[in-house]
């Protein structure tokens, strides 16, 4: 068993712009509200808001975005870990969403400050007491911060703690769809647990879901979890699969359901005290995985029915209500 609570995030930090109704492309939308985003940070947040204990780590600008994104960290009750700097402002999203609460994005990150995030930042404070480090894509597009990402995962795997890894792809960020593709599979033996949509996992080894989960176990990750929105998840590992239902909710806005998801699973999985050593035995067992799953999936459908990221993660009673 595990002792340790803290659940760490790094990556990218931004402001998502999300228009006030649904339906309208980018170019037609009149008004945006803003939001606190970015996929780590949803992460980091939806620990805390269910009552876990987590910290983020990553770089804004030096800027009045910057500000209100760490305000809201706080406020969510989010240890921040976070770096200021002058050289490149905070980073903007702005996203369409269609009727059916499916997203389109348009980033303005060249460069955005969550991307200059260096190792040599890096406190091992920040990092030794983590039950788990969570981290995704994103932040391995570039340097420095792809340094930072690994480094940091290098160093809490070192201190025993659980790593987590959601691909997240935005092949918007990327210098193509290839590049993409191999940065991310290089990293699957670093994590423990891999999660990654059913239309992910196909388009990262070209072939069938269930086929592409065995290829991605056989990378070295001890276990890979596959989202199908409301259709709800399975969770695979050398020796044993388990689906686990989903929950039917109506819609408004996708944007940070899967990192609210993620975030369940990575606060139960501290409260099961469950260790690195044995994670793998922990996710072959249909019953405890059906009963982590089924709150991952609950807390994933509450935040589609609010918009925004962050400001729709929901808390604790709010999905045992549901």
């Amino acid at each position: 068993m595990n002792d340790r609570t803290m659940i760490v995030c790094l990556g990218e930090l931004l402001i998502d712009f999300v228009p006030e109704e649904n339906g309208q492309p980018l170019e037609q939308v009149p008004v945006f509200q803003r939001a606190a985003g970015g996929a780590p940070a949803n992460v980091a947040a939806a620990v805390a808001k269910l009552g876990g204990s987590s910290r983020f780590i990553g770089k804004v600008g030096n800027d009045a975005f910057g500000r209100y994104l760490r305000n809201t960290l706080v406020e969510a009750g989010v240890e921040t870990a976070l770096v200021e700097t002058d050289a490149a402002r905070t980073g903007l999203a702005f996203v369409s969403l269609r009727k059916d609460g499916e997203r389109d994005f348009l980033f303005f990150r060249e460069p955005a400050a969550d991307m200059l995030l260096e190792a040599a930042e890096l406190n091992d404070s920040w990092l030794e007491d983590a039950a788990i480090y969570h981290f995704g894509s994103v932040s391995l597009i570039s340097e420095p911060c792809r340094t930072a990402t690994l480094e940091a995962a290098r160093r809490v795997k070192a201190f025993g703690g659980i790593i987590s890894y959601d691909p997240n792809l935005r092949p918007a960020l990327w210098p193509d769809e290839e590049t993409m593709r191999q940065e991310v599979l290089r990293h699957i033996a670093l994590a423990d647990v891999v999660k990654v949509s059913e239309e992910e996992a196909a388009f990262l080894l070209n072939t069938e879901p269930a086929e592409a989960v065995q290829q991605l176990l056989m990378m070295g990750t001890k276990a890979v979890v596959v989202t199908r929105g409301e259709e709800g998840c399975f969770v695979v590992t050398r020796h044993a699969m388990t689906l686990v239902p989903g929950v039917r909710v109506k819609a408004v806005d996708t944007t940070g359901a899967g990192d609210s998801f993620v975030g369940a699973m990575l606060y139960k999985l501290v409260e099961g005290g469950y260790t690195a050593e044995g994670l793998e035995n922990f996710f072959s067992d249909e019953a405890a995985v059906s009963e982590i799953f089924k709150f991952a999936n609950k807390v994933g459908a509450v935040t589609t029915t609010r918009r925004g990221a962050i400001p729709a993660l929901p808390t604790l009673a709010e999905v045992e209500a549901l």
